[in-house]
């Protein structure tokens, strides 16, 4: 229990004598305050912020004007120490659980994160309250590549580079900075509010995960589905590392298209093929040129053989393809498949040799010749000018080039030919596509499914090895003296390696690890069940809460994570790691532009936080659409962190206006109930509407959770609290609460006041956890968390009929409104009004009379219903508000007469004189023959407005003189 205070009714909290007391005066909600006939004041509770007090964790609206951001990690905390965030399985069996899409260990909080982290909290929050055991599991990622690179240069600034050190002393190193920083992210990660399980959180280096990943590695290779081979890969020269293709960003860069000679042997002077390439230096690699069968420039050449230049006379075959673009460059295709992804296939297709130009580190090879050991960039520079000296070179222009990019290190990626580790895909994607053929996996938006199915259909082979030292290391040992590529033995330890080899070449062998480590991705795509415990399929945690629920995830890594897992877990548990996958799309600037340093336009979750609140950005981040981008402005902040101020003074206004813990009035309050249709039809009619909106509201959001529409959610609920409770319903109770009535009337508005705003605050709580769990706590007898109370019940009554009528009360009320506005009226000034309508209308419309003179600022004494029009009619403002209800306001009620007749004909005076204007240029043959079209038809639009001006002044003029009689 939270809240076990024993309040007594002890003095008020402020005497009328303190200086503070006014402002807890609830009149000071209202502007409305002249003309009131009698209050009924209601003393301000004390308890909840005794409560607060001794609880020292939360703040009552009582006593603080705004909602504190400096208390979301109290309550944070707070939440945390009672263990609401694990799973209770007191209220429900069937678990919702979500594995959280593990964050880099080297990283920091970006807007990227706070959009996985908000999504996946709603989908928490919301299930927990609905009953059911809620787990989302957190964890980080060992990120293989970045973290080496950030450690490197840690080490680096020490005058320490890694080959300095063993390969152990390297790795403790790299776990010294994890233990030291790695943390940072998942301390941001609460500053979000994450309702995740943190006494389950998981690191993909834990020795657990470990185990699965080496026990994923000798299933598949037992299948024959893990093999090594020399491919083509993506290097990083400077990390000497292959990199998956999700680490290499294409970026538009300014380069050159470089035009050279080729000669074609046995040819005269004037035989020869141009080439236009952007990476010279690859042509000693050439080991062949291409031309378009059908390119009448070049079909003498084919089938005869081309010198390629700086070689010594190296010759190359012409042949002829029809993927060689004849429209680009000059037709002719260099294949250097040693270092072109298209060349490598075409290659392959046309069983072309290979040549590799370059080693590890991106220099050239014994292969180029005399432009060994010259790094790429710089061999590219020597051989143009080499060329040009030797008339080979034709031309160099500008060209923009789309340039692959390390994702961690930025340098330029080589492809390269390099022998790795790789898994056969063509079987597992053949089950993963199945699964949505069944309709077993949901992904929304469905849109995505598409780009799954092709991205399946078309898989290449996956290369799982990279050469870095920090990660999991391949379960491979090759024996000392044998071809590594030929005898290698597969283990789950160095133990079971050596008892195999000695096996198998006797107890003297000699065994070494194979010094690559795998793919971060290869351990993340475990990340389902090995959290949970598997190989272990008899883990508590496994049989409980595998296979997950959702994966939520951003769209760029559909391929890359999302469908490996699907995959993995076919593979290795026999079904699907979860049911739906949710995709968010990118955080943009209010541009729409994608955030980047370079445009400086990067909005920091930590400082967005700080000076806007966490709910405010939670919920700016939430109204977007599944797969969309979404533009975030610092003004969407800012009027969302008003809405969060909104809710606090809404609070403030409840809490003020409910008895004492121990008055008797609570009884009153309290026996009423809103679940029975007949309880709701005996309300009176704004509370009868207002409780009947907030249950279609209940079951709209709820609706709206179950099918992840989460944005409406968002935007039904803003425009019901908003625009219903706080605009309308707020007010119009004030009726009930200050005016005629006494205590016969309070109690209906007190108890309505409470149960509409506790029920906003849980319909609200998965967007905005920490201001609805202060203002909660702050409701009298609150025995629990509002993170762990109930769900509002759906399916509650409503009465369709009293929300009808007190829509026609809005709009009678906003007609009124308007013509106050219209005239200028004084807020303050009470006027009189003739309601005209039907007996049925009247009939309910006057038992409002109070509420409609609080809203439209009416004299309630001079306020008559009628079912004709008064007989001032003529010098009254006549409105309609809806078919059959009409009002009439005195005008001289509303306004001096005479000074308002002096203002329009002052007014109308200008009007015409702009009018006549317009019309005399509109009367001129000059202008309307040789002015252009569109500014005549612009001035025949101000002359058709001006005009339709006049007559409405003119009108209301006549109204006016026709009231009473006018004197010079």
């Amino acid at each position: 229990m939270i809240l076990q205070t024993v309040l007594s009714s002890g003095p008020l909290l402020f005497s009328p004598c303190c200086s503070t007391y006014k402002r807890l005066n609830p009149l000071s909600f209202s502007k409305r305050r002249r003309g009131l006939r009698r209050w009924h004041f209601i003393r301000p509770r004390p308890f909840a912020a005794v409560a607060a007090a001794e609880n020292g964790v939360f703040t009552s609206p009582e006593i603080a004007k705004t909602f504190d951001f400096a208390s979301e990690e109290r309550i944070y905390n707070w939440w945390e120490s009672q263990g609401y965030f694990r799973p209770n399985f007191d209220r429900g069996s069937d678990p919702f659980v979500i594995s959280m899409p593990p964050p880099n260990v080297t990283g920091s909080l970006h807007m990227g994160h706070a959009m996985f982290v908000t999504l996946e909290d709603i989908m928490v929050r919301y299930h927990r309250m609905r009953g059911r055991p809620t787990l989302w599991l957190p964890g980080t990622d060992h990120a293989g590549i970045a973290t080496q690179l950030v450690v490197e240069r840690m080490l680096a600034s020490e005058g320490i580079k890694r080959v300095d050190l063993s390969r152990d002393e390297f790795t403790n190193r790299v776990w010294e900075w994890k233990e030291k920083y790695g943390g940072t992210i998942a301390n941001q990660i609460r500053r979000l509010g994450a309702s995740c399980d943190w006494s389950r959180e998981r690191f993909t280096l834990d020795e657990q995960l470990s185990r699965a990943v080496i026990e994923a590695f000798v299933r598949l290779h037992e299948k024959g589905l893990i093999y090594q081979g020399s491919y083509m890969v993506n290097w990083s020269p400077s990390l000497q590392t292959a990199v998956s293709d999700l680490e290499v960003e294409y970026s538009e860069e300014s380069g050159a298209l470089y035009y050279i000679k080729y000669r074609v042997a046995g040819g005269s002077s004037s035989d020869y093929l141009t080439i236009a390439t952007t990476r010279p230096e690859t042509l000693f690699g050439d080991v062949a040129i291409a031309v378009h069968p059908k390119d009448d420039r070049y079909s003498k050449y084919i089938g005869m053989m081309a010198i390629v230049p700086m070689t010594y006379g190296r010759h190359v075959p012409i042949i002829s393809d029809r993927q060689v673009d004849k429209d680009f460059g000059t037709g002719v295709l260099k294949i250097s498949p040693g270092h072109d992804h298209n060349d490598y296939l075409l290659a392959r297709k046309l069983g072309l040799p290979i040549l590799n130009i370059m080693n590890k580190d991106g220099t050239l090879n014994e292969v180029a010749g005399l432009f060994c050991g010259l790094d790429r960039f710089e061999a590219r520079k020597k051989l143009w000018a080499d060329l040009e000296e030797t008339g080979l070179a034709v031309k160099k222009e500008p060209h923009t080039l789309r340039v692959p990019r390390s994702q961690r290190g930025g340098e330029i990626i080589e492809p390269l030919i390099s022998k790795q580790w790789f898994v056969s895909m063509e079987t597992l994607a053949e089950k993963a596509l199945r699964v949505i053929e069944k309709g077993e996996l949901t992904i929304i938006p469905e849109r995505f499914e598409k780009i799954y199915n092709h991205w399946l259909s078309n898989i290449k082979d996956w290369c799982i090895s990279r050469q870095l030292w920090w990660g999991h290391r391949i379960p491979v040992w090759y024996i000392v003296g044998k071809d590594c590529e030929e005898e290698y033995i597969v283990a789950r330890s160095s133990d079971e390696a050596l008892e195999k080899a000695r096996a198998k070449f006797g107890k003297d062998v000699e065994i070494y690890q194979d010094p690559d480590v795998l793919d971060t991705w290869f351990s993340s795509a475990l990340w389902p069940f090995s959290t949970l415990g598997w190989p272990d399929v008899s883990a508590e945690d496994f049989k409980r809460f595998y296979p997950t629920t959702m994966l939520e995830t951003g769209h760029d890594i559909l391929f890359f994570w999302v469908a490996r897992m699907v995959m993995m877990g076919i593979e290795f548990t026999g079904t699907i790691p979860f049911s739906y996958v949710y995709l968010h799309g990118l955080i943009r600037d209010s541009q729409g532009r994608k955030m980047s340093k370079t445009l400086g336009n990067v909005i920091d979750p930590i400082d967005t936080i700080k000076e806007f609140g966490t709910d405010a950005l939670r919920f700016s981040i939430a109204l977007g659409t599944a797969g969309q981008d979404l533009n975030l402005s610092t003004e969407r902040l800012a009027s969302n962190k008003a809405f969060t101020n909104k809710l606090w003074n809404a609070g403030k206004f409840v809490l003020q206006n409910l008895p004492d813990q121990n008055d008797a009035t609570w009884e009153s309050i309290l026996a009423y109930k809103f679940d029975m249709e007949e309880s709701l039809i005996a309300l009176p009619l704004p509370e009868c509407w207002v409780v009947s909106k907030l249950h279609l509201l209940i079951d709209m959001v709820t609706s709206s959770y179950e099918k992840f529409f989460f944005g409406d959610v968002g935007r039904e609920t803003y425009d019901f609290f908003w625009g219903d409770f706080a605009d309308w319903y707020i007010e119009a109770s004030k009726a009930r609460l200050y005016h005629s009535g006494g205590d016969s009337v309070a109690p209906v508005a007190q108890a309505v006041l409470l149960y509409v705003f506790e029920n906003i605050l849980k319909l609200l709580h998965p967007f905005m956890p920490f201001v609805t769990e202060e203002l909660w706590q702050a409701l009298p007898q609150r025995k629990e968390a509002i993170m762990v109370s109930p769900w509002p019940q759906t399916s509650l009554p409503r009465h369709a009929n009293s929300i009808k009528k007190f829509e026609n009360l809005q709009a009678l009320t906003r007609a009124i409104r308007n013509a106050r506005a219209e005239y200028s009226v004084e807020p303050g000034k009470r006027i009189s009004a003739s309601i005209v309508a039907s007996e049925e209308v009247i009939q309910y419309i006057s038992k409002e009379k109070e509420v409609l003179a609080l809203l439209s600022r009416l004299d309630v004494q001079n306020v008559q219903f009628t079912n004709s029009p008064p007989g001032d009619a003529e010098q009254s403002v006549h409105l309609v508000a809806g078919e059959g209800l009409e009002a009439y306001l005195p005008l001289a009620d509303m306004i001096d007469i005479s000074a308002e007749v002096e203002r329009l004909s002052k007014r109308l005076s200008k009007m015409q004189t702009e009018y006549d204007g317009l019309k005399a240029r509109l009367s001129s043959p000059n202008f309307v023959e040789k002015a252009p079209a569109d500014v005549v038809r612009g001035v025949r639009e101000k002359a058709a407005e001006a005009e339709e001006k006049i007559i409405l002044t003119k009108n209301r003029l006549a109204l006016l003189k026709s009231t009473t009689p006018i004197t010079n």
